[in-house]
C-alpha cells in the first residue's frame, strides 16, 4: 500500500531554490514521486511513496524551524499516482495575482472554521449567530463536476485568477450571510478569504484544511459526490478512497 500526502505552509523563504534543492533531495532519497513547489510565500506538496520514507521526509522538514508547523493530510492508494517527481520554483504556490491575497502580505491570516463546526453549521442551516450560510466553492467547474457541498455557490471558472470576476455578480445577494469558503486542500480558499475580506466582504471564513481535511475529521456529511485531485487517483471518495475504473476502491 502506497502513502499519499498533501501539505502546503504559508511562511517567508527568502531561499526558495535553496529550498527547493533540500526537498527534492529528500524526496530522492525516498524515491517519492509527485509534485513540490516553492515560492517566496511557501511550500506545497503533493508526494507519494512508502509510508516510512514519507514519514522521514515529513520530519525532515518539520525540522527546518520555517516548517514546524506543516499540516499534513494523508491517504492510501493500489500505487503511486504520479508518473514522476516534479520540483519547480514559482512566484506562487498557487498563482491568484492579488497582493492583497498574499498571507504574507496580509495583516492576519483569514478567519477560519473548522470541519466539525462547518458539519455544525450546515446541519443547522445556519452558522452558531443564526446568519445565513453559503459555501463558497474556489475551485474550477471540473474540480467541481466529480462533486462538492450540497446547495454550495460555484462559479464558472476555469482557473483560480477568474475568481474575482465571476464572484461579482454574487457579492450582494452574499452581504447578509455568513459565507465559507473551501477548496481541495486550503490554499485557494485562504488566498479567496484574504482577497475577499480586503475587498470589503467581512463576513468571509475558510474551511480549515479545504475538503480534504473536511474529509479526514468528518467524513462526507453534507458533501455530495468526490474531490478532484491532481493526480493519477482522479478523485477520493469522503473515506479517501481512490477511484479505480470510475467505482471506489
Amino acid at each position: 500500500m502506497i502513502d499519499n500526502f498533501a501539505a502546503y505552509h504559508f511562511v517567508a523563504i527568502d531561499d526558495p531554490a535553496a529550498v527547493a534543492d533540500r526537498l527534492r533531495a529528500l524526496a530522492e532519497a525516498g524515491d517519492l514521486r509527485g509534485t513540490v513547489l516553492v515560492a517566496p510565500e511557501g511550500i506545497n506538496l503533493f508526494l507519494a511513496g512508502r509510508v516510512e520514507a514519507i514519514d522521514a521526509l515529513i520530519d525532515a522538514v518539520r525540522s527546518d524551524a520555517r516548517f514546524a508547523s506543516l499540516q499534513v493530510k494523508r491517504s492510501r492508494s493500489e500505487s503511486v499516482p504520479f508518473a514522476r517527481l516534479k520540483v519547480k520554483v514559482k512566484p506562487e504556490i498557487i498563482s491568484f495575482r492579488k497582493a492583497e491575497a498574499m498571507p504574507l502580505e496580509a495583516p492576519a491570516r483569514a478567519p477560519d472554521v473548522a470541519p466539525e463546526t462547518l458539519a455544525r453549521w450546515i446541519a443547522q442551516g445556519h452558522d452558531d449567530a443564526g446568519k445565513r450560510l453559503v459555501l463558497l466553492d474556489t475551485r474550477n467547474r471540473e474540480e467541481f463536476g466529480f462533486g462538492t457541498f450540497a446547495n454550495a455557490l460555484t462559479l464558472p471558472i476555469d482557473n483560480f485568477t477568474e475568481l474575482p470576476d465571476a464572484l461579482a455578480p454574487h457579492r450582494e445577494d452574499l452581504r447578509d450571510a455568513t459565507v465559507v469558503s473551501f477548496c481541495t486542500g486550503g490554499i485557494r480558499c485562504e488566498k479567496a478569504a484574504l482577497w475577499m475580506r480586503a475587498d470589503g466582504m467581512d463576513n468571509v471564513l475558510q474551511l480549515d484544511g479545504g475538503i480534504l481535511g473536511y474529509f479526514e475529521q468528518v467524513g462526507g456529511f453534507g458533501y455530495e459526490g468526490r474531490c478532484f485531485v491532481f493526480d493519477e487517483r482522479v478523485a477520493l471518495d469522503p473515506r479517501l478512497r481512490p477511484l479505480h475504473d470510475g467505482v471506489p476502491a
